[in-house]
Parts: C-alpha cells; sequence; structure tokens
C-alpha cells in the first residue's frame, strides 16, 4: 500500500515534468519569461544601473534610515520623517550602484589616509565638525570625541544603534568627498575660450532697430494644407526622443463626500446650545473643553487679527471685548463656536533669550549659587564654563538661543514672553535646571487668552449609508464596465471628473491620501469600473480607466495629433510665405508693402539676439540678426505671422562686460554640475517604482 501511495505521488512529479515541455511547446519561451519578469518588476521598487531594488531590501534601508531620524531626535518617525527616510534610502542606493562606480570608472579614488583625515585629521568633514555628538566642554569639535565614540561602539557600552549611525556617517563622509572631487573634476574641464567668450560679449551689446509689416496667421483652417500619415510617421522617427513619458492613466471618478445632513447640524446646534451655559459659567474652563470641546485649552495670547484663522466671527467678538465676555453661539457652516475672553496682557511678539543649563543632582544648587554672581560676571564666560548645553551659541555667542515667540518656543520656556528684559531667573524643565535672561524683545502689543468652544457636526450612521448606498448604487449600474459608467454617472447625478494620473498621485482635487485609487487604477485595464474605494472613510470612490500609458515612448496614435497641428502650422506659414511673396514681388518699400498687404507698418527698437524678447516671434528676432541694414528683407515665415521687414539703425553698446559673460559662464557650469546625477540616472535608465508602494 505504501509502495502504490508512492507511486501515486510520483504520478504527479511526472504529470507536471511532462506538463512544462508540453507548455514550453505551445507557448514561447520567451514570452514567459517577459511574463516573469513582468512579474518580478512589479514587486521591484526600482532598478539602478541593471540591478534590481526589491521591496524588501529597499525596507531594510529605510528602516536603517528611521533609526538614525530616531538617534538624532530621540522621537519615532512621524510620516514626514518615513518619507524622508525614504528618499535618503533610494539616495544612497543611487550613490552605491550608480554615482560611486561612475566616479570610480573616471579614476576618482578616496583612500583609507583621505578617510582618516576626514574624521580626525586636519581636515574634517563638515559632517563631523558641525556633528554636536562630536564636541567638546567648549562646544568645539574634538577628535578625541570620535576616538571615545569608535572605541565605546567597539565595546558595546553604547546604544547598538550608534553601529548603524557610525556605519551611516563613515559613509556619507566618503560619498560627499567622491562628489566633491567628481564636480571639481566637471568644473575644472569647463571653460569658454576667448573667442567664445567675444561673441557672448558682442552678442549682448548688439542691438537693432526696426521697421517692419506683419500678415497674421489665420486660425480657420486651410483645408489646402495637408498633413499625411507618412509625415506624421517620419516626424515620430526623427523626434522620437521628444515623446517619453511615464507611465499614466487617464481616468474619470465620481466622489460622494459624506457631509452631516440637515438633521445632523440640527442635532449639534442643540447639543451645542445645551452645553453653552456651563461653558459661560464655567470655573475649570480647561476641563470643560477637554471634556466636550473639539478645539482643547491653549495659553496662547492672541493679538488682533490672528483668530480670524479660526472664525471671523469669533475674531470681531474677542477684539471688541474684554476679560470674562463670552460670545453668543456662532455658526460656520457645520462647525458651531463660542468663545470667552480669560485674560489681557501686554506681551511682545518675540523675545530674545539666552540660558544656562545645568543638568544632574547638583542642577538646582549650582544654578542657585551662580545667580547669586551673576551680577558680578559676564553671562557668556559663565555658560562656556558651566552650561550643559554648548550648541546654543546664537550670533556667536555661547549660551544664546535667539529668538522665541509663542509658535517658536522650547518646551518649558513659555515664560520668557512675560519675562522682563535684563533680569534673569530661574527656570526648570525637562531638559534640566536653566539659568535664562531675557536681553532683549520687541515692543509690546495688547493680547488676549481665549477659550473657544468649538463642537463640528459630523454624519449620522444613517447620512453615512445614504451616500454608500449612493456610490454603490452607481457602481452596480456601471457592472465593472466602461460603457456603462457615463450612464451609471447620469442615472445617480453625479459629477464625473476626468483626471490624468501617474503612480505617485495620491490627491484628487482636495482629497489626499487617496493612494488606494490610484494603485486601482494601475493595477486595471482600460474600460475597466471600480467598486466603491474608500479614502479617510468620509470619501467614496468609483473609478473608470480610460486609457493607459506605459513608461517610456508614447505610442504614434496618442502623439499623432499634435505633430500633425505642428506641421500644419508649419506648412501653412511656408503657404502664406510663398503667397506674400508673389504679393510683393517687384515692391522696393516698407509703404508700398504695407499697403499692397493691407496692413501698417509698426517699429521696434532695441532688439536683442542674445536676450530674446517676449513681445517678438522668435524666428523673426533671428532673421532680424542676420539681415543687412537699410535692406528691405523677408518674407519671413513665423510662429504667428509672415514678416516683411527692413533694419533701421543698429547700436553696440558695452553694458555687458567680459565680469557679466564670466559670471553667466559660471552660472552656467553650476547649472551643469547639479545635473551631473540626473543626466547618469537617465542614461542608466534608472528606474523609481517607489511610488507604486508608498
Amino acid at each position: 500500500m505504501a509502495v502504490l501511495q508512492k507511486m501515486r505521488g510520483w504520478g504527479i512529479v511526472l504529470s507536471i515534468l511532462v506538463a512544462i515541455p508540453l507548455l514550453l511547446f505551445i507557448i514561447d519561451p520567451s514570452q514567459i519569461m517577459q511574463t516573469v519578469q513582468s512579474v518580478s518588476s512589479r514587486n521591484d521598487v526600482g532598478k539602478i544601473n541593471g540591478k534590481s531594488i526589491s521591496y524588501m531590501d529597499f525596507q531594510q534601508d529605510v528602516d536603517k534610515y528611521q533609526t538614525i531620524t530616531e538617534i538624532l531626535t530621540g522621537n519615532s518617525a512621524n510620516e514626514e520623517a518615513q518619507k524622508q527616510a525614504r528618499d535618503a534610502a533610494w539616495q544612497s542606493l543611487v550613490d552605491k550602484y550608480l554615482f560611486l562606480e561612475n566616479a570610480s570608472k573616471a579614476g576618482i579614488v578616496v583612500g583609507k589616509d583621505e578617510i582618516l583625515d576626514l574624521t580626525v585629521g586636519e581636515n574634517v568633514s563638515p559632517l563631523l565638525a558641525n556633528n554636536g555628538l562630536f564636541y567638546d566642554e567648549n562646544g568645539e569639535f574634538s577628535a578625541d570625541r570620535v576616538r571615545d565614540f569608535v572605541q565605546m561602539i567597539s565595546d558595546g557600552s553604547v546604544d547598538p544603534r550608534y553601529s548603524t549611525y557610525w556605519d551611516y556617517l563613515q559613509t556619507s563622509v566618503k560619498t560627499a568627498k567622491f562628489y566633491e572631487k567628481y564636480n571639481a573634476l566637471f568644473t575644472a574641464s569647463s571653460f569658454e575660450n576667448a573667442l567664445s567668450l567675444r561673441n557672448a560679449i558682442q552678442g549682448n551689446n548688439e542691438t537693432a532697430d526696426v521697421d517692419y509689416v506683419m500678415v497674421p496667421l489665420s486660425f480657420v483652417t486651410d483645408t489646402t494644407v495637408v498633413v499625411s500619415d507618412k509625415e506624421i510617421k517620419d516626424f515620430y522617427k526623427n523626434h522620437k526622443d521628444f515623446y517619453r513619458q511615464q507611465a499614466s492613466r487617464e481616468i474619470e471618478y465620481a466622489v460622494f463626500e459624506v457631509v452631516p445632513s440637515a438633521d445632523d447640524i440640527a442635532r449639534e446646534s442643540a447639543s451645542f446650545v445645551k452645553l453653552y451655559d456651563e461653558f459661560a459659567s464655567a470655573s475649570n474652563v480647561r476641563s470643560f473643553l477637554q471634556r466636550n470641546s473639539d478645539r482643547q485649552w491653549s495659553d496662547y495670547f492672541y493679538k488682533v487679527g490672528e483668530l480670524n484663522t479660526v472664525n471671523r466671527d469669533v475674531e470681531s467678538f474677542v477684539a471688541a471685548n474684554g476679560v470674562g465676555a463670552v460670545s453668543p453661539v456662532i455658526q460656520d457652516g457645520n462647525t458651531f463656536y463660542a468663545a470667552k475672553v480669560v485674560e489681557q496682557a501686554s506681551l511682545p511678539d518675540s523675545v530674545y533669550v539666552r540660558h544656562i543649563l545645568f543638568q544632574g543632582a547638583d542642577a538646582a544648587h549650582m544654578a542657585d549659587s551662580l545667580m547669586g554672581v551673576l551680577k558680578k560676571n559676564d553671562f557668556q564666560t559663565l555658560a562656556m564654563v558651566y552650561s550643559a548645553d554648548k550648541g546654543s551659541a546664537a550670533d556667536g555667542q555661547t549660551g544664546n538661543i535667539g529668538w522665541m515667540t509663542q509658535s517658536y518656543m522650547i518646551p518649558g520656556f513659555e515664560s520668557v514672553i512675560s519675562a522682563k528684559v535684563g533680569v534673569p531667573f530661574i527656570l526648570n524643565t525637562q531638559y534640566g535646571t536653566h539659568i535664562v535672561e531675557v536681553t532683549k524683545a520687541t515692543k509690546p502689543v495688547v493680547k488676549k487668552k481665549v477659550a473657544i468652544f468649538e463642537k463640528e457636526a459630523l454624519a449620522s450612521k444613517e447620512t453615512f449609508n445614504t451616500f454608500y448606498n449612493k456610490a454603490n448604487r452607481l457602481a452596480t449600474i456601471a457592472a465593472g464596465k466602461g460603457e456603462n459608467y457615463k450612464a451609471a454617472c447620469d442615472s445617480v447625478g453625479a459629477y464625473s471628473h476626468p483626471m490624468t494620473i501617474r503612480e505617485s498621485t495620491d490627491t484628487y482635487g482636495t482629497i489626499s491620501h487617496a493612494k488606494e485609487v490610484t494603485r486601482w487604477a494601475f493595477d486595471n485595464k482600460p474600460g475597466k469600473v471600480s467598486q466603491i474605494i474608500t479614502v479617510d472613510n468620509n470619501y467614496f470612490f468609483v473609478v473608470a480607466v480610460k486609457e493607459a500609458h506605459k513608461e517610456g515612448f508614447a505610442e504614434i496614435r496618442e502623439v499623432a495629433p499634435a505633430i500633425k497641428n505642428q506641421l500644419y502650422a508649419e506648412k501653412y506659414a511656408e503657404k502664406r510665405q510663398k503667397e506674400v511673396a508673389e504679393e510683393i514681388a517687384g515692391l522696393e518699400t516698407l509703404g508700398e508693402v504695407a499697403e499692397k498687404l493691407d496692413a501698417t507698418v509698426s517699429s521696434q527698437s532695441g532688439v536683442a539676439f542674445a536676450a530674446m524678447s517676449r513681445s517678438l516671434d522668435p524666428k523673426f528676432i533671428g532673421a532680424i540678426a542676420a539681415a543687412k541694414e537699410g535692406v528691405l528683407s523677408g518674407p519671413v515665415a513665423g510662429s504667428y505671422g509672415v514678416y516683411v521687414f527692413q533694419v533701421t539703425g543698429r547700436d553696440t553698446g558695452a553694458y555687458y562686460t567680459e565680469d557679466d559673460a564670466k559670471t553667466y559662464n559660471g552660472q552656467l557650469t553650476s547649472y551643469e554640475a547639479q545635473m551631473i546625477l540626473p543626466v547618469m540616472m537617465d542614461d542608466a535608465d534608472v528606474k523609481d517604482n517607489r511610488a507604486r508602494f508608498f
């Protein structure tokens, strides 16, 4: 029985082994490979210089950079920090697999001795020199601190995450040096010879005065001008690089926003009014807001105009009333407000602060002791000797934190806004014990502390279901088919929004965080209509894919209309040029030309070829630069009309100097240097698919 069971198992294996060759016989093996590669690439975050970057490998690098963020800030990465970590991880991979390889091929080397010099030598990298982790007690970079840090990592006496941070610093220092050398090599190779320098000066100093007659090109289609399919194909073939494109989708979508009904708003209004008396009489307004309000208590003092960001009626009431006044109920759309003026004071907008920080068990005693001798000693000197904070040195003075406002404030320092200028005081915060002094302040203005009771009416479950059912009805009528989509929108009275999206798109109109809509559109073919896609539990999307554009070169059918229009415009302008030439044949003056063409003579002075004037047709400017003075020239076919003209004078100034030309060349070189990496990436056909995943 066991043997029979084993044979049955082998039978399955043999069936598979036989089926594979049969499948290969039926299907072209290259198609199978293309399919496998396509599926594989869909799971890759990108490709750099031929190296595929898998999602798992990329996420490991992202985790590393998030760890570095946590080390530097002490906080877990928020959404913005996570995006920065992904960008940093991607850049590190581009450096590793592309830039550093190209730099090495160019003969650039950063050796071990050079790295040593950049970390603890005479030419320390700014990445280390400006890192507070390696400052000594005087706030200066210390090579010994670097050595101690590395030794602690080696001994395992610090958080293991610091090993990751040190690896990051070393890699960053080395990579930065490669960039510095490559840019220096590139910059040194860029120079302007004497001939091009002279031409630049001459071209920018020469201007022309011109009289001209223009026959505008008609916007009415000339049916005698024909653009053939062959001409379109030839143009596409010869200019194919113009039609590179990112992957995109042409979609239409209907969206249903869940908003509170009139009944929902009425219920919230009744609830708000019921709580209003309690708010007006509350002795502990902070506690009331914590229990009942969408907007919590704030110690912020508002000056005139600032409450407009909350509500204009609230602003008007607070500006006109004093301490203790309570506004009536204010309704703004779906939101209800009531405001109570709690306190009034004359306060500056900003204050300049310095401090001495003490930490440890003896911090309070040290602060008390120094307060006694502070009047006889220089604050900066005491800060340099005793402060645990060596990094605060605004305007070059140790201890200076700089300007603070209510919005830009170190936690625990809020009292500095109302502190007297020039009077030091002791302050305890989460960082330790401080001697703090406000050295200067802006002119005080009247400000008010305000308690704001705020409630927004939310959609009820019944309202939520009403919008969901409407979206569901549209999706049901469409039944997943594009040909049904328009009729489905009409049947439920929904507006359909047309839009071109890319894989990075996550905002639709004013609706953000809608990446799920984008993912669905890219995962489905033209002609498909989605079921309900919910965004932020507040928007219901139904999406129809109209057309898909692959990454690479646009297909000729996609760009043919634009090419046809361009070729038509050129051929039509040439036709009008020939017609004008025939009409004015034998005429010798511009006045005769104007009379013949039923046009007027216009004039333009100071036309410079080197600095194209936006008021004139570029093709016309080019013709002016090449024309002889005093000779009737043209007709010239431009982009907007046909021109017949006469250069009436030329002038050579001296306002554009050799220094100007060299400055411009330097700016151009700087711009070109910035394009080094993008050009490398384009040449290596780097694929960045991160938008597909994040």
